[in-house]
């Protein structure tokens, strides 16, 4: 028997979340380095998984299946495409990253008297331990999510990890807000519990849809659904497919999230530290656009491209009201959250364009956010903390008190909005071609959520970087060497990937044809008159 490769890479922040949370009360330092010592096993896995996976091999490698609930067709089965593959990666490089960057955020913060409380052995409660305990059991969740070729399997992980994202959103909450507002712990258990709702509400529509796909399809198994789909022993009527589809569908838009069931996010985001608001946003929530094109677009075809006008239109919308939100905004978390809406737009779109390019593109730009999102969200999160504000009206002159963090923050903010030779502007270049391919019209109104990302990124670099050196700002010191080392690595791989993407592509691009033969779609040919 094979070592079961895609099951360690789960099962190593699982078992160190539980180390982790085990950790002695008065240990805190001992906890964030056994966090982040697992973080980079887990990372140096998901670099075994990306070397042994062959692009040209079999969709689904890595493979393992055992029995799980015999009686109701349930297994337990694992096995990766390029796309699964690539996102492992993503998860896996960001995780020690939110390790460093949240390394203070969860100790105990200083009483009146200006003394740090000390954890005792008699203390049980070890808010430290928790905290990094949380972002690995959330690690190992997303990981086995894009591993799981069982429906059912795939929905329990699905509903797992929002416990740990409730806590993590509702007990570690945003300092900077908390010292200029009264009611910081009551908007942040707000934040948590519309995150947990809206999320619960999408995962109950799923779960019957689940159980509808058992009763059509006899059992979980997404290879055996899709084989005999393909081979004609399965049909199933139009009527349930699209049923089953919005079931599956609608939990994913919430998760992505697409408008109108985005509202979760910017309360969310704005919440939380900068740390969890880049595991919300560049981990968890790639997860939504994930399953569409497993789930929807591999076991429902014809309800997919049934509604794919209605999606491309949600799209459209998320992407223009994102980024004019994004426009407006005064917090700089909740301008990062509405723009990460309209990226998530870009992503969708590029989904159910149902062409090579967009598909290409929205696998890529699930990466390239990921990563862009992480380090424009990080560097924020670093000056929040040195001002003690999130306001952006409360900020200027910055770069001259601290010019590597506004350079970092520009780097960031300029990936955002895909400037060429940076990651996203290939992915996002590649989804405009896809989509502009089949739907020119929904292309062309695309481009203008670029139009608004260079307005509202410019312009906060501008309000909080440029400018007379604000009294409050003169003391603001420059990154420290734990924040380069968390923000450097994220710059050097946004740089590389807008230089070289094939390293990418080559993973990405045979899962991609396998979803379009799923569809029944080829990608549309040019019209090229013949010349007189």
């Amino acid at each position: 028997m094979s070592f079961p490769l895609l099951t360690a890479t789960a099962a190593l922040p699982a078992l160190g979340a539980i180390a982790t949370a085990a950790v002695p009360a008065g240990r805190r330092t001992a906890a964030k380095w056994l966090a982040l010592l697992v973080s980079l096993g887990t990372l140096v896995l998901a670099a075994v998984i990306a070397v042994r996976f062959e692009p040209g091999g079999d969709r689904y490698q890595l493979t393992e299946s055992h029995a799980w609930i015999k009686d109701f067709g349930v297994r337990y089965e694992l096995g990766v495409d390029g796309i699964g593959v690539a996102l492992i990666a993503l998860t896996a490089v960001l995780i020690p990253f939110v390790i460093l960057a949240g390394w203070h955020d969860a100790d105990p913060s200083p009483a009146p008297g200006g003394e740090t409380p000390k954890e005792t052995k008699n203390n049980r409660w070890r808010p430290t331990q928790g905290f990094f305990a949380l972002i690995l059991s959330v690690e190992a969740m997303v990981i086995l999510s894009f591993e799981a070729t069982d429906v059912f399997l795939f929905y329990i992980l699905f509903e797992a990890m929002l416990i740990p994202m409730y806590f993590l959103i509702g007990g570690f909450g945003d300092r900077a807000h908390a010292g200029t507002d009264e009611n910081a712990a009551a908007q942040r258990s707000y934040a948590a519990v519309k995150f947990l709702l809206y999320n619960l509400v999408g995962g109950l529509i799923m779960l019957a849809a689940v159980i509808g796909l058992y009763v059509v399809a006899g059992n979980f198994s997404l290879t055996e659904i899709a084989e005999a789909r393909a081979n004609g022993t399965l049909e199933m009527a139009t009527n349930t497919e699209r049923l089953l589809f919005l079931g599956f569908f609608f939990a994913f838009a919430v998760k992505a999230p697409l408008w109108p069931l985005h509202t979760w996010l910017p309360n969310a985001m704005g919440e939380s530290t900068a740390p969890v608001a880049v595991l919300i946003t560049a981990v968890v929530d790639k997860v939504g656009t994930f399953a569409m094109l497993r789930f929807c677009l591999g076991l429902f075809p014809e309800a997919s491209e049934w509604a794919t006008p209605v999606i491309l239109a949600l799209a459209l919308i998320s992407i223009v009201y994102g980024a004019l939100l994004a426009v407006g905004q005064r917090d700089i978390k909740r301008l990062v959250a509405y723009a990460s809406i309209s990226h998530f737009g870009f992503i969708i779109m590029g989904i159910f364009a149902m062409t090579t390019q967009g598909q290409s593109g929205a696998t890529l730009y699930m990466v390239n956010h990921g990563i862009s999102t992480a380090a424009l969200m990080l560097v924020a999160g670093f000056l929040i903390s040195r001002r003690g504000s999130r306001l952006i009206a409360d900020y200027g002159g910055v770069q001259k008190v601290a010019p590597i963090l506004a350079g970092t923050f520009l780097i960031g903010g300029l990936a955002t909005l895909s400037l060429p030779g940076l990651a996203p502007f290939v992915s996002e270049f590649l989804v405009l071609v896809g989509t502009f391919a089949r739907y020119p019209v929904v292309g062309i109104i695309a481009t203008f959520g670029i139009v608004l990302a260079a307005l509202y990124t410019l312009v906060l670099y501008q309000r909080t970087m440029t400018g007379p050196v604000k009294e409050e700002v003169r003391t603001v010191p420059d990154l420290r060497l734990r924040e380069l080392v968390v923000v450097t690595p994220l710059i050097a791989l946004l740089i590389f990937l807008g230089v070289y993407p094939k390293p990418l592509t080559d993973i990405v691009n045979p899962a991609v044809e396998h979803t379009m033969s799923d569809v029944q779609k080829k990608d549309p040919q040019p019209e090229v008159e013949a010349a007189k």
